[in-house]
């Protein structure tokens, strides 16, 4: 017996005969259409227990037709499929109440999970959202690879919740982005938005900048001053760089988190709090708790919903769409418009990033402010990623250098950063971490990911191997020669 009736409507009849088949092979009973026209008079009908349907159609966009099908059959489930796989698309998915959102290509076993979840999930969920619908001309997250497609679906399924969010990620990959797209997009979207970087705060402030503080509290407060906490009341507050928050800030924000409400520095009337909490980090929390330097409890606490944002080199096929997009956004700025040819972009796609995202857009700045040519091509991007970091030290120091003194000159600078104070307890165990990885990752990139050979290199047991590349999470990439 069929478990259910599938309406497939999409204009490439190659994509419907193999999702046809693939569906009816799971027990289900299909039929297709190339047209918005039919699958709407089967929708009208009664016809179906589930839709999926491509976005663009040849007579009608599916988002158009989308609220139609809602108000006429508001607990039919409909799962959209679109190649245009941006972030706007995944959440106009949304806001118009499908159920799902595929990106093609697909993976047909995902297709019938979904389809299995979407027939057996109690009715009733979905619906179009309240609210306007996001403008399509500014996109905030840039990229189509696969990756970025798994943060998309989980962003459009996170806006409609207050549910905490906790994103992780190196340095310049975009995190406050991310923010930005939950609150802007979500219902928090007429609230304010709150950003707060904890690395950038004194430790002995941070308390005072999250939740206020009363005149005479301390040396110098002068008069009563809002925190951060009241400034983001109704909206999201944004804690960047939570790893760096000091142990006693740790536990109040617990405390607020647990119970909803706070006290000021000096205070003594608790004041309720109604925002959401969007937290982001660039280090190992998992790895601060084995050293007491973070709360096991408030982690736990913030790492309700996790986003990993991935760093550029593990989704080099985004890089032509994020250089286009900060080449406009730089035109926009009143930068002279560039063109870039593709031998440059494999030149930019092969290029490591160690700045991220960032790094991208500081160089695109670049281009566009210094480089006379209407037309970016090969060699100008070959010159520009020869250059040099910028360092006071002379080119023949740099060469010469060893890496004792390299790493002497780091830390050197790295306690500096602290005055008279001294760094987090543990830096023992950050420094070897910090030396393993890029150590492991060389090794394997030498070898082309071969751990035997990579295991020989290191002079390490291959089993050891293994569990520090589980443990650091080294990305292992085997290339063919």
């Amino acid at each position: 017996m069929p478990q259910g009736s599938i309406l497939v409507a999409d204009d490439d009849a190659a994509i419907r005969t193999v999702l046809s088949q693939a569906l009816s092979r799971a027990g289900y009973d299909v039929r297709s259409t190339g047209n918005a026209a039919t699958l709407w008079r089967w929708v009208s009908q009664g016809d179906g227990d589930l839709v999926i349907t491509d976005v663009v159609m040849p007579d009608e966009n599916a988002f158009d037709m989308l609220p139609r099908i809602k108000k006429a059959r508001p607990e039919l489930p409909v799962v959209v499929m679109s190649a245009q796989n941006t972030f706007m698309t995944a959440i106009r998915a949304s806001e118009k109440g499908a159920y799902e959102y595929l990106p093609k290509p697909f993976d047909l076993k995902e297709v019938i999970s979904i389809v299995g979840r979407a027939l057996t999930e109690p009715k009733g969920r979905g619906g179009p959202r309240r609210g306007e619908d996001p403008e399509t001309d500014e996109i905030p997250l840039v990229g189509r690879s696969a990756a970025m497609q798994d943060i998309y679906r989980v962003l459009a399924r996170l806006m409609q919740t207050d549910l905490t969010v906790m994103i992780s990620g190196e340095s310049g990959t975009g995190k406050e982005l991310v923010a930005r797209a939950l609150h802007d997009y979500g219902k928090r979207r007429s609230g304010p938005f709150v950003a707060i970087n904890m690395a950038a705060i004194p430790r002995d402030l941070i308390e005072a900048e999250l939740f206020g503080h009363e005149k005479g509290a301390f040396t110098g407060a002068q008069a009563r001053s809002s925190g951060r906490f009241e400034q983001a009341e109704g909206g999201t507050l944004f804690l960047d760089e939570i790893g760096d928050m000091p142990m006693e800030a740790q536990t109040r924000l617990l405390r607020v988190l647990q119970q909803g409400e706070y006290t000021t520095v000096g205070g003594r009337t608790a004041i309720k709090t109604d925002v959401r909490i969007v937290a982001a980090t660039n280090k190992d929390l998992r790895l601060l708790i084995q050293q007491g330097l973070f709360r096991e409890d408030l982690f736990f606490r913030l790492n309700v919903v996790p986003i990993r944002l991935p760093p550029l080199r593990e989704r080099s096929e985004d890089v032509p769409d994020l250089t286009r997009h900060f080449f406009t956004l730089a035109a926009r700025e009143g930068l002279p418009p560039k063109q870039i040819d593709n031998a440059a972009l494999d030149r930019l796609k092969r290029y490591r990033w160690p700045g991220n995202i960032r790094e991208l857009e500081n160089l695109i700045r670049r281009l566009a402010a210094l480089y006379p040519q209407e037309m970016i091509t090969a060699s100008i991007i070959d010159s520009e990623l020869a250059q040099p970091p910028a360092n006071s030290m002379g080119d023949e120091a740099i060469g010469a250098e060893t890496l004792t003194g390299s790493v002497e000159r780091h830390l050197t600078a790295y306690f500096s950063e602290f005055g008279e104070n001294l760094p987090p307890p543990g830096l023992y165990h950050r420094v070897l971490r910090e030396v393993e990885y890029p150590l492991i990752s060389a090794a394997l990139a030498a070898t082309r990911g071969n751990q035997i050979k990579a295991a020989e290199l290191l002079g390490v047991n291959r089993n050891t191997l293994r569990k520090k590349i589980r443990d650091l999470d080294v990305q292992v990439l085997r290339l063919t020669r």
